[in-house]
């Protein structure tokens, strides 16, 4: 069994993934690289830059480390999992070659089109003219996808033309991202949902459904972000149509990435639409959602770690998740996504510690301050969707900080269903 645990990251995914580790009763020691002032209260958090992989190789060796969770893509990546190949340290991450199903979302929707993976229609657009030629004879509206990583802010949905040329200019010719092609995919329509996993190989652990918030502003207005709000578990999705979604896309990916010499070891993010037809690919992504794990590994009843130890060893294991309905809201910097004030004070009140997650914050002389464009992440519980929004929003009502948003409808669309 796993005893000595690096979680590698500084976010409110990884403080939510520490969180849950430290309930383990077969732990010995929990570190963090970095770590924020939210894991520092359950974990050692070790001053160490996170993307020096000899120098995290180093420590983890040092310290008997058994068990490595790589929080963001970036380390996927750039290979972290590759780099410890030659140690015994499991590391619960997929290889460089198996993340592409995120980093290159050229990449997955060949692997989907091969495999006969249900996913919107697409081409793929290497320059910024031949782009602004191709979208004059399609239909609105269109979805335009940076082929590469973009902290969950490189998709545009373009509601004309005009709004089409201008994310094409800023992927293409501006290169805000970066060199990568794009991808312009038909506009689908149905529930979005999150569907996340835990695999190995060709064993999966499905997770409970998750709805995510993406846009900044209420009503789904505003710029994509990394994510406003979410909840779980999505009463717009049968226990048929969840099924139905692991049978014909989580199940044949992980099947695929085998066939083609990539088995993925990890945490599997599918991100849904439920159409008219079925189930379709919006989406890879090869780690934990954030915050789709702040919003799930709370609803986890059994062991985290004897969980990936199971599972990493082929042991059949059947996890125990809670009854109950969870809902959070991410308070942001404001001016993000764009340009944001730091190292404004925050003052959390009286919420329960378990109630927060700290997703850009840092300590200076004991006072906790802003440090990055999202900053917390306030969640609920209840035996109803309602309790549990009722609960969240008064814990961020509690909080003060004089540079802090919001969005005021998350859960909305679940609670207006009949």
């Amino acid at each position: 069994m796993f005893k000595n645990i690096l979680i590698i990251g500084g976010g409110g995914r990884e403080h939510a993934i520490a969180k849950k580790i430290s309930e383990s009763n077969h732990l010995n020691n929990l570190y963090c690289i970095p770590g924020n002032p939210g894991t520092k209260n359950i974990a050692t958090n070790i001053d160490l830059d996170s993307f020096d992989f000899f120098k995290v190789k180093e420590f983890a060796i040092k310290n008997n480390i058994d068990l490595i969770i790589p929080g963001s893509e970036v380390y996927l990546a750039k290979g972290i999992t590759d780099y410890f190949s030659d140690t015994s340290i499991t590391v619960f991450g997929p290889t460089k070659d198996s993340a592409m199903i995120e980093s290159s979302k050229e990449f997955a929707k060949e692997i989907m089109k091969t495999y006969n993976i249900p996913t919107a229609k697409y081409e793929v657009l290497t320059s910024y003219l031949d782009a602004v030629e191709y979208i004059k004879s399609v239909t609105f509206p269109l979805v335009i996808k940076f082929d590469g990583l973009a902290g969950g802010k490189g998709v545009v949905i373009a509601e004309n033309l005009n709004e089409c040329v201008t994310a094409l200019k800023l992927m293409l010719e501006q290169r805000v991202y970066g060199k990568g092609n794009v991808l312009i995919e038909e506009f689908l329509e149905g529930i979005e949902f999150s569907l996340m996993a835990f695999v190995h190989n060709d064993k999966i652990i499905p997770m409970p459904t998750s709805q995510d918030h993406k846009r900044l502003l209420d009503n789904d207005l505003g710029p994509n972000t990394g994510g406003m709000g979410i909840y779980s578990p999505v009463p717009m999705i049968s226990e048929e149509m969840y099924q139905r979604t692991i049978d014909e896309i989580m199940i044949p990916t992980i099947k695929a990435l085998k066939s083609e010499n990539k088995s993925f070891s990890g945490f599997l993010y599918g991100g849904i639409m439920y159409t008219k037809t079925g189930p379709k690919v919006i989406e890879f992504n090869a780690r934990f959602g954030d915050p789709e794990a702040e919003i799930l590994l709370p609803r986890l009843k059994s062991d985290l770690i004897e969980l990936i130890y199971n599972l990493t060893n082929n042991i059949p294991y059947t996890p125990i998740w809670d009854n109950l309905h969870h809902l959070g809201i991410v308070m942001a910097s404001d001016g993000y996504p764009g340009v944001y004030k730091k190292e404004v004070l925050i003052d959390l009140g009286k919420v329960n510690y378990s109630d927060i997650f700290h997703m850009g914050t840092k300590n200076s002389e004991n006072k906790l301050l802003t440090n990055g464009g999202r900053v917390l992440f306030v969640r609920g519980k209840g035996k109803t969707l309602k309790d549990a929004c009722i609960t969240a929003y008064n814990n961020v009502k509690s909080i003060q900080c004089d540079n802090l948003i919001y969005r005021k409808d998350i859960g909305n669309k679940a609670l207006e269903v009949k």
